[in-house]
């Protein structure tokens, strides 16, 4: 069986004014605001079709 890797942390700078809108994104679909950044993240990649969509 094949490990996966852990995720890898970096440090990412917002302005408050962003970084607000996310936390308030972040609660309304219940989430972290990790969460968030990574569904915000993955969205990205796979609308500009860099990600190819796992099959569920």
């Amino acid at each position: 069986m094949e490990k996966k890797s852990a995720a890898k942390g970096f440090l990412l700078r917002l302005d408050p004014e962003t970084m607000k809108l996310v936390e308030e994104w972040a609660a309304q679909e219940f989430r972290s605001v990790n969460g968030q950044l990574q569904w915000i993240v993955n969205d990205a990649l796979l609308r500009y079709k860099r990600k190819k969509q796992s099959p569920e």
